[in-house]
């Protein structure tokens, strides 16, 4: 059903009860379209989401932290200015609309006591978060929209009065469908509203729908329709349910957003290496011939005693042939039959060079082609800007991305910390989320007795599970390795193969990529990713 009306009455609810009669303290924009508001409730102090993303927009409780920018967008300064330090007085919600108007009272540069009002429109691409000042007009919000008198499109501008947008009552399809299921009839609309009131007073209960384990809906009521077949997951409050819904799909959309320079960079160093790749291949495939160019100098050199020059074809016994066959050797009428033979000679040479020279230069390709794909892997793992300039940092040192000129202020090299998990025996486990945080685990923190866990033959990160000089325990290592495959090109597999072994047998030779390791012994698992696990285990 997701965020209709009647939903957004439930949250309006959970809201009002946590964060009417607070103050907010502190104001953040983690993203283009979303704001945190710091809240100074009267039992607790919470976090306050107002999102006017187009795909999710939303105001809730969040106990998720977001990493924010090192300087705050304009809107975020506007709303320190205007809203530091001002109280919640109530939140409204127009019957059946999706807006929240949040009124607050405020301090002016004058000391005086004002109202301020934040509008949240979660309407889709046309969500909106708008200031407004004492008088009802704009003070700035977050997406500007010039107005189309020929369609009727409504101006928000700093400087205008605001209007709410055009009611629009429409009974959200899958609640329609459901109360069909259910068989309930009569005026549907009138029912509606009915609903609308009773979740505003506090009747709902919080349902995430999931299918196959997946979270793919959620709903303040029970949503039978679909049978069996999707599970019914029930929540205490929205805050947690919405917590859930959106913290993997918006990470994976923010990194998306912020790496879209580093995937097309990589992508594009990616190809080039890899057209390159197919093009030494086929030369020394081609070079791969060679013996047969030594062999006609040879039978050229045999039958040179009848041979003269200007002739274009050689016919002669093959005598590096079993049978004895018969062989045409081309020739070139401008050379002599001693020039023909040298020059085939001179190709046996040159293509045997090539090939020795090509030998060496596709098994770096070989090796630049697996370092640009992990890094491709690696990106989504990213939790933030910081690791996505952990990662722009390391294509800088191997040459992939230039280094900023000396005009412009380099930012500082930055060091971010490798995920952490807990197993279920006590004993910490690490994971990279890039090729430097797997070096610095691999050669600097781990100790030589730790266990290291790879997934065999593909891309994915190191685990190292510490051990502290214990004896490690079967489900320990059963979850180090299950780890290591969730965080990998197996992900969605059923069953990885996870080589694991101490690391002092895992060695970084001179020279080699980052991230790039070899070992000389290991044993093997075999396990099948589990997200669930990884969120269970997860140290926040």
């Amino acid at each position: 059903m997701g965020l209709d009306a009647i939903c957004l009455a439930a949250i309006r609810h959970e809201l009002r009860k946590t964060v009417a009669g607070g103050r907010v303290d502190k104001i953040y924009q983690p993203a283009r379209d979303e704001v945190v508001l710091a809240v100074r409730g009267t039992a607790e102090n919470v976090r306050l989401l107002l999102s006017a993303s187009p795909n999710h927009p939303r105001a809730q409780i969040t106990a998720l932290t977001r990493e924010n920018p090192d300087k705050p967008p304009m809107f975020c300064m506007l709303l320190r200015k205007h809203l530091s330090g001002a109280r919640i007085l109530d939140i409204a919600q127009p019957e059946l609309e999706r807006l929240l108007d949040f009124r607050l009272e405020a301090t002016n540069e004058l000391g005086d006591r004002v109202e301020r009002r934040l509008i949240l429109e979660v309407m889709g691409r046309s969500a909106n978060l708008i200031l407004l000042d004492e008088t009802g007009r704009i003070v700035d919000c977050l997406r500007r929209v010039e107005g189309d008198l020929a369609t009727g499109r409504r101006q928000v501008l700093p400087g205008l009065f605001y209007h709410p947008p055009e009611p629009r009552f429409g009974i959200p399809p899958l609640l329609e469908r459901e109360l069909r299921f259910q068989e309930i009839t009569g005026d549907l609309q009138e029912k509606v509203r009915q609903l609308f009131a009773a979740v505003s007073a506090g009747e709902y209960t919080p349902y995430m729908l999931l299918r196959g384990g997946k979270p793919v809906d959620f709903s303040w009521m029970p949503i039978l329709q679909y049978g069996p077949q999707t599970e019914l997951r029930r929540y205490d409050t929205f805050a947690a349910l919405l917590d859930d819904y959106y913290e993997t799909r918006e990470q994976t959309e923010r990194i998306r957003q912020r790496g879209q320079d580093l995937i097309k960079t990589v992508t594009t160093a990616r190809d080039r290496t890899a057209r390159k790749l197919g093009n030494q291949q086929r030369e020394r495939a081609a070079a791969a011939d060679r013996e047969k160019k030594r062999e006609y100098g040879d039978l050229i050199t045999a039958q040179i005693h009848r041979m003269e020059r200007g002739m274009q074809l050689l016919r002669t016994e093959n005598f590096y042939d079993p049978e004895g066959a018969e062989v045409e050797i081309p020739l070139d009428p401008l050379l002599s039959p001693q020039q023909n033979a040298a020059k085939y000679y001179k190709d046996y040479n040159k293509a045997k060079t090539a090939e020795r020279v090509l030998q060496e230069q596709i098994a770096k390709g070989e090796g630049e082609l697996a370092y640009l794909n992990s890094v491709l892997e690696q990106i989504p793992f990213a939790e933030g800007e910081r690791d996505l300039q952990e990662i722009r940092q390391e294509l800088v040192e191997t040459g992939y991305l230039r280094r900023q000129s000396k005009g412009k202020q380099r930012q500082k090299p930055v060091a971010g910390k490798p995920m952490e998990f807990r197993s279920s025996g006590g004993l910490s486990i690490l994971v990279g989320k890039n090729n430097s945080q797997n070096d610095q685990l691999t050669t600097k923190i781990a100790e030589r007795t730790d266990l290291w866990f790879h997934t065999q033959k593909i891309h994915g990160s190191h685990v190292i599970l510490r051990l502290n000089g214990a004896q490690p325990d079967a489900q320990s290592m059963t979850e180090a390795a299950i780890l290591a495959a969730y965080f990998s090109q197996g992900r969605e597999g059923s069953r990885v193969a996870v080589d694991y072994t101490p690391v002092k047998f895992v060695k970084k030779p001179s020279g080699a990529k980052p991230g790039m390791v070899i070992y000389t012994t290991c044993q093997t698992a075999y396990v099948q990713p589990d997200e669930d696990l990884v969120k269970k285990l997860r140290c926040h």
